[in-house]
């Protein structure tokens, strides 16, 4: 299957959006991203901009104006939509958080890409949808019981787009995305860690028990899977999970940044309780046969992706200086 060749990428400014934009660029494509720029930044874009192949609109996609201008102008064969809240804790807060921002802003671009004819959809999803699952999960995993708004959010996108799909003769790929990290990063517990850490280099605060253990992700060797199972798979709905097959404690990625920061001797402070907060999944692990029988493997381990983020944050921080702390 051929790559798209004209792409709207929402969340275009964002930590993932923003390496996607560099890799579909690099790959030939026309691509346009939009963002309203309440996380993402413009320095993310810097390279993408000296393409005169990349377009960029600043605007909110649950504005039916900006949306309808977009899709009206842009002519696309393919989305990828990044956009969404990415501050689960927060969501917690505001209940209407990822109602909006992550189950809305899929069903606006949904319909209009109905309505404008545009086929193909690639959906960044999310393993807070499975909940908290002690086993391995695979694919075919349920019932799903997601734990926070924005696993409930995500998983009501993922069941509008199979419904799209049926409907309107459209195809998906929905990637259900582990926590990742690399240069760029604007949040999760990298970003927080380090913006602690400058603050206030004599103590690092620790949400839960520190034992939480997941798989964490660079940011290319994601977009590489996206990219192999968009080629590779034709179904009207493909659905992956993508991780790397290591896992990485929360209690060690304050390891890796003390020691990436050149800090001996921390003392941790832990809150307390297995996960973070409510809505937080401790531990999980993915079943990858699906994604490694196309090919794919991921070139980092947890760990090394983590300390190479720490790298790439400490080399270029701006994005330290705005946003609210979160931590996955």
């Amino acid at each position: 299957m051929s790559q798209p060749s004209n792409i709207l990428i929402t969340g275009g400014a964002g930590f993932i959006g923003s390496h996607l934009c560099d890799r579909l660029l690099a790959g030939g494509a026309k691509v346009t991203a939009v963002d309203d720029l309440s996380l993402g930044r413009l320095d993310n874009l810097e390279e993408a901009g000296k393409n005169p192949a990349f377009t960029f609109i600043r605007g909110d996609i649950l504005d039916p104006k900006i949306l309808e201008s977009i899709f009206s102008e842009g002519k696309f064969d393919s989305v990828f939509h990044m956009a969404a809240n990415s501050d689960i804790r927060r969501g917690s807060r505001e209940t209407d958080r990822d109602l909006n921002l992550t189950f809305l802003t899929t069903f606006r671009v949904l319909d209009a890409m109905r309505e404008y004819g545009v086929g193909d959809l690639v959906f960044a999803s999310s393993s807070a949808i499975y909940g908290e699952v002690e086993e391995e999960i695979d694919e075919d995993h349920g019932p799903l019981q997601p734990v926070s708004f924005y696993g409930a959010a995500k998983n009501a996108a993922e069941s509008y787009i199979s419904a799209y799909v049926h409907q309107f003769d459209m195809r998906a790929w929905i990637y259900r995305f582990p926590n990742v990290v690399g240069s760029r990063l604007t949040h999760g517990v990298v970003h927080d860690f380090i913006k602690q850490l400058r603050a206030d280099p004599t103590k690092l605060t620790i949400l839960g028990d520190g034992e939480q253990l997941k798989p964490f992700l660079y940011v290319d060797d994601l977009i590489d899977a996206m990219l192999l199972a968009r080629e590779r798979l034709s179904e009207p709905l493909n659905c992956l999970n993508i991780a790397a097959d290591t896992r990485t404690s929360v209690r060690r990625i304050a390891e890796i940044v003390a020691e990436e920061m050149g800090l001996e001797g921390i003392p941790f402070q832990f809150t307390g309780g297995s996960g973070g907060w409510k809505g937080d999944v401790p531990r999980y692990r993915y079943d990858l046969a699906r994604i490694k029988s196309l090919g794919w493997q991921p070139r980092h381990t947890s760990d090394q992706a983590i300390r190479l983020a720490v790298r790439e944050t400490l080399r270029s921080p701006a994005n330290l200086t705005t946003n609210e702390m979160i931590t996955d």
